[in-house]
């Protein structure tokens, strides 16, 4: 196994890992900006104001997006699975 192969692995890795992260990334992104707004605007600073909508955000996010999620991390293990004699070569 050479390191192309290596370096091929660790790069559908890194892809794939940022495209499970990025819906609830940008869930968590998005709520935390208008709870922000929401903050700045009547000046109640709180912390449990931003924690629980991202929390709750975050979580549906995850609910929602499961089976999707789900099925792009088997397709990566299927194929890293089955690409094994490739590797060892």
């Amino acid at each position: 196994m050479g390191y192309d192969v290596i370096v091929q692995i660790f790069r559908e890795l890194i892809r794939t890992t940022l495209v499970l992260m990025a819906p609830v990334l940008l869930a968590s992104l998005v709520v935390g900006l208008f709870i922000s707004i929401f903050q700045a605007a009547t000046q109640i600073h709180e912390m449990t104001l931003v924690f629980v909508p991202k929390i709750l955000a975050i979580s549906a996010c995850v609910l929602i997006l499961f089976p999707w999620m789900l099925n792009i991390i088997v397709t990566y293990t299927i194929n890293l699975i089955t690409n094994i004699p490739v590797y060892v070569r």
